[in-house]
């Protein structure tokens, strides 16, 4: 299964979930709008809020309560204002969304699954419900079709969160020992995001898997020198130095993991010389 790294999970949590948390209480109007508010024709004027259906109006006041539980680690009430928000409006493919990311945190994969098929059919072509998706068929060892629900949401030219999918889809290609693909979708996040922490550790994890030390060196001394650096990141940077025989680069990153993280299981691995644990 495809893991996120020790202190960047939260990271890793917004940017894999798209209209999830803090971006779906940004966006909830959007969504709402997107959904099931009426389009406006030449005639029609301005859009304003009472032109949103009461049952949709309910629901989104509901999916907002919802999301705000989620963001602060309130599980079991944010489903329950899930459950509310989709009583008023069944056809609400935003609470369908947040239920699915809900049902995936608490490893629910087929409620999970459930939830996300049901937003899919409501709304097929959003990039964002398709990206959520194929995050959870990536988390069930689902590869293949993770990767054409990443696929088609990469394929839409509207599409803005492009870093986030690209990095979901390299993860899922590494965990499908698919690496020549997996380093392809990692570069192309990093172009988009090179500080994402997550993008800038397993692209030089995968590269000094595949003996591409020096490049490997680059990507991983960059995240080492920014604020994003944990005991995962400096265990790596001294398994790359090591690998490169640069012992005076690898001392210093051990003084840092034992300076900083004195009571991690790296620097546990270290001192036992453990690098190929």
């Amino acid at each position: 299964m495809v893991r996120l790294v020790g202190r960047w999970q939260q990271w890793g949590r917004w940017t894999l979930t798209a209209c999830g948390v803090v971006a779906c209480v940004a966006a909830l109007q959007g969504c709402a709008t997107n959904s099931g508010m009426p389009t406006a024709d030449a005639n029609a004027g301005m859009i304003t809020p009472s032109d949103e259906p009461e049952t949709r109006r309910r629901a989104r006041i509901r999916l907002e309560l919802a999301s705000n539980y989620f963001e602060n680690g309130q599980t079991a009430v944010a489903l329950d204002e899930v459950k509310q928000a989709l009583a008023a409006d069944p056809t609400y493919a935003d609470a369908f969304n947040l239920r699915g990311l809900i049902y995936m945190r608490l490893s629910d994969f087929a409620q999970a699954d459930d939830s996300f098929r049901r937003a899919l059919a409501l709304r097929g072509g959003d990039p964002n419900l398709l990206h959520n998706y194929g995050w959870l068929l990536c988390q069930q060892q689902k590869y293949a079709e993770a990767n054409q629900h990443f696929g088609r949401a990469l394929a839409n030219p509207a599409y803005t969160a492009r870093s986030k999918t690209l990095m979901a889809q390299g993860l899922c290609q590494s965990g499908a020992g698919q690496f020549a693909e997996a380093e392809q979708s990692l570069l192309k996040a990093y172009e988009l995001d090179a500080a994402n922490p997550v993008v800038g550790y397993h692209l030089a994890a995968l590269l000094l898997r595949r003996n591409e030390l020096t490049r490997s060196q680059f990507y991983i001394r960059r995240l080492n020198n920014s604020q994003y650096a944990n005991s995962e990141s400096l265990w790596l940077g001294i398994k790359v130095e090591r690998a490169l025989g640069d012992s005076v680069a690898m001392k210093q990153l051990a003084d840092q993991l034992r300076k900083r993280f004195p009571d991690s299981r790296e620097l546990g691995a270290y001192e036992r010389g453990a690098f190929n644990e």
